[in-house]
């Protein structure tokens, strides 16, 4: 019976890791979801006030269907928070209308890896969605310029995912930062949402690992087939 130990040294550990986060922040929102905000005010009302004090005007904050579907879209500069969110006087709410808020003001002030993450979009999804698929086509056939191909294309998709980890942790630091200066939330509730938001990182990271593995152990596929 054949085992791909690069899988299991590579890929397994971020797959587990990836299970345990979607736990841990799905677990973590719910808990600070029946956390009320002293100061009762809700997702949207705190995206909005952010907005405001960072002097950013023409972002709309909408509700969107679902839970956790918060984001930020930059093309149409709108702000779309989730039922669970949107509407929600809580702890967890506050904090995740926060963090996307801190997206738009990433994009108001050209930060510079999120500029760099839109560049790279087409690239990863066209990456994900057909570079291992080429770099394996090209190993069953033996094809060297086709694996070339596929782990190219799966580089970029890579780099995607690394480059969206300091996105993401700048945003929650200025969620973090600018609900402290602003007075929106006491230092307690301001424990609970570093809690929501640091579950949320580990989300990315262990994406960011699962790609980094995937592509590592096909580029040793690959070398190992051509020794």
């Amino acid at each position: 019976m054949y085992i791909d130990g690069y899988y299991l040294i590579l890929v397994v550990p971020a797959l587990l890791l990836s299970m345990w986060a979607q736990v841990k922040v799905k677990s973590t929102f719910e808990k600070f979801s029946k956390d009320a905000v002293a100061k009762n005010i809700t997702g949207a009302q705190a995206a909005a006030y952010l907005l405001k004090v960072n002097n950013i005007t023409d972002v709309k904050v909408e509700k969107v269907a679902g839970n956790l579907t918060d984001h930020y879209d930059p093309s149409h500069k709108v702000l779309r928070l989730s039922e669970s969110v949107y509407g929600k006087a809580t702890v967890a709410a506050v904090g995740v209308a926060a963090h996307e808020t801190g997206h738009a003001i990433q994009h108001a002030t050209k930060y510079g890896p999120l500029v760099l993450r839109s560049t790279l979009v087409p690239v990863a999804n066209i990456g994900s969605a057909i570079g291992p698929t080429l770099a394996i086509a090209g190993l069953v056939l033996s094809f060297g310029i086709l694996v070339d191909i596929g782990l190219l294309l799966f580089a970029g998709s890579v780099l995607f995912y690394v480059v969206t980890l300091p996105v993401e942790f700048n945003a929650s630091r200025r969620a973090i930062e600018i609900l402290g200066k602003s007075g929106a939330m006491n230092q307690d509730e301001l424990k609970g949402v570093k809690k929501v938001l640091s579950a949320a990182a580990m989300t990315y990271v262990a994406s960011a690992l699962s790609a980094i593995g995937n592509f590592i152990r096909l580029l040793l596929i690959s070398r190992n087939r051509r020794n």
